[in-house]
């Protein structure tokens, strides 16, 4: 449970921390830029749902940068479900063009791109053989092999990486615990299938430990792949039966969790890594409590993981 006043972080550490907006979960973009600002974050890392519903409530993109002086835009993110193929392939395509095109306004250097599909629904139904044929809901790669499902995905991703290159960006994979791609191993595929200088990895601690990826792969990882560490964490799940499902394995307090967060920061520390740490969390509690308090509090114990 938080505490009703926020912990103190270290006195003379001053690391890059940015605030993905799900810490603030129920609020919207302004209110977020507020409250990061006011929690001590050096940075903030937007996401689509609220953007975008800044966006299409008729605020122009321009109203955005005055409101975040002060703040680094670190991301943007996310568009889901990259490896679609056919009529939707092109819809990906628009969706990557708006995020790169509000990106640049915003200053931010980088977008972010999920496997899919997103919705852990149809992974279960699929996993239990309750998918029919007819079932409407998007599947994505589910019904590929391993190889197939990497080179349909690697081909959008370069298309969507020569569309962020056109506006001076780079793009970072997420690979989602619960999709078909959901590894570190393929986003390392996906990257090399691409062949982009642009493109890297958001490595998020819930969906590497949820999966099995091991601090070793991480230690591995090439400094110049990782783009952005986003730390989060978890609840304790049967990897060999169970899908992961955020609403219940992810539904804790940063720090309160069974990821062993500090390992999981070394090792990426001994990569040479010297970008942004991003607080990223799903609690309903949390969700529930004063958001000023709850982003200053995750701010500060980011610093004492980090420092």
């Amino acid at each position: 449970m938080l505490a009703s006043h926020p912990v103190s972080p270290p006195a003379t550490v001053t690391p890059k921390i940015s605030m993905n907006v799900t810490t603030t979960f129920h609020g919207n973009v302004v209110q977020d830029i507020r409250i990061a600002k006011e929690a001590g974050f050096g940075g903030i890392e937007l996401q689509s749902p609220k953007l975008y519903r800044y966006l299409d409530a008729g605020y122009a993109v321009e109203t955005l940068p005055p409101l975040l002086d002060g703040l680094v835009v670190t991301g943007l993110g996310a568009v889901l479900d990259i490896e679609r193929q056919g009529p939707a392939r092109e819809e990906f395509l628009a969706e990557v063009r708006r995020m790169c095109s509000v990106a640049a306004a915003v200053g931010a250097p980088i977008v972010q791109l999920c496997t899919g599909p997103v919705d852990a629904n149809v992974v279960k139904a699929h996993r239990a053989g309750l998918l029919a044929p007819d079932d409407p809901r998007y599947r994505g790669t589910l019904e590929m092999d391993e190889g197939e499902a990497v080179a349909v995905t690697a081909a959008n991703v370069r298309d969507a990486a020569d569309i962020a290159a056109d506006h001076g960006l780079e793009v970072y994979l997420e690979p989602l615990a619960w999709a078909r791609l959901n590894r570190c191993r393929h986003a390392l595929q996906i990257i090399e299938a691409a062949d982009r200088e642009n493109v890297g990895i958001a490595l998020d601690t819930w969906h590497f430990w949820t999966t099995g990826d091991t601090l070793a792969e991480v230690a591995a990882l090439p400094r110049e792949l990782i783009k952005a560490v986003h730390l989060s964490d978890g609840l304790d799940l049967d990897r060999e039966h169970d899908v992961a499902d955020q609403g219940l394995h992810r539904n804790v307090v940063i720090g309160g969790g069974a990821i062993p967060l500090q390992q999981w920061v070394e090792a990426v520390k001994s990569t040479g890594y010297d970008g942004w740490w991003v607080s990223e969390m799903f609690s309903d509690r949390a969700n529930e409590h004063d958001p000023l308090v709850v982003a200053t509090t995750m701010r500060n114990l980011l610093a004492i993981l980090v420092s």
